[in-house]
């Protein structure tokens, strides 16, 4: 699939894993933003936690500005101060995620999966009426790790699940924020306006241009056809 990811490594040389490798990490020591995808699996490992909206900068950036819908005020242009995002002034909002490892035996070996769910409520911003839009996010994915890119890319269309290559080192939080992502509404919308919006020439080109930017992957990824596989218990 186009944009396949390489798995998250945060590991300095970024590389597949070294079969030397020495995977073992204890439970306690387990760390999302470094995550040892091969023992958690093998250990059949499951985590759970949350970060908030603001630690996740790209899905803060797509929410809706906190001015939006109130007229221009003070300074505008190059040299009107930025507000601080949403998410940064409101730090309850969290993003919340669990992490179940496993090994399956497919042609006779141990393949490693990971199964991670998430879900986040954000405030994204109506293309009608411009105006705040609270929308509940949820992500329900099962990931299967591979040796190295030539391998992704030959199991890429042959299984419904995504493929990922196997690094020393996952960043967990960065995998969540790709897949919050891929799950925004395409063109986010009220059922119902809080407000009449007169819609003018030119308004349905706008809305198409401000299109969720990352909608074209998710639609390769549904013509996949897949319900994200079997669930891991």
């Amino acid at each position: 699939m186009p944009g396949r990811r390489s798995g998250g490594s945060s590991d300095p040389d970024g590389g597949p894993v070294d079969p030397t490798y020495n995977l073992f990490m204890t439970s306690p020591a387990l760390d999302p933003l470094r995550l040892n995808v091969a023992h958690f699996a093998a250990d059949a490992q499951d985590a759970a936690g949350d970060w908030a909206v603001a630690e996740l900068p790209r899905l803060a950036d797509s929410e809706c500005p906190p001015d939006a819908g109130a007229p221009l005020k003070g300074a505008v242009g190059a040299d009107a101060p930025k507000l601080p995002g949403r998410a940064a002034r409101d730090t309850a909002r969290r993003v919340r995620w669990h992490a179940v490892g496993s090994l399956r035996k497919l042609g006779g070996e141990d393949q490693v999966w990971l199964h991670l769910q998430a879900d986040a409520d954000v405030v994204l911003q109506c293309q009608r009426c411009l105006l705040p839009l609270a929308e509940s996010v949820h992500v329900d994915r099962h990931f299967r790790f591979v040796a190295d890119e030539d391998a992704a890319a030959a199991l890429d269309d042959e299984i419904e699940d995504e493929v990922l290559v196997l690094a020393r080192s996952l960043n967990l939080r960065d995998l969540v924020e790709d897949e919050m992502l891929l799950a925004l509404p395409l063109v986010p919308r009220h059922e119902v306006c809080p407000e009449a919006v007169a819609m003018q020439f030119g308004d349905v080109e706008a809305v198409e241009e401000k299109a969720n930017p990352f909608a074209s992957l998710a639609i390769l990824r549904k013509d996949k056809s897949g319900d994200g596989g079997p669930d891991i218990a």
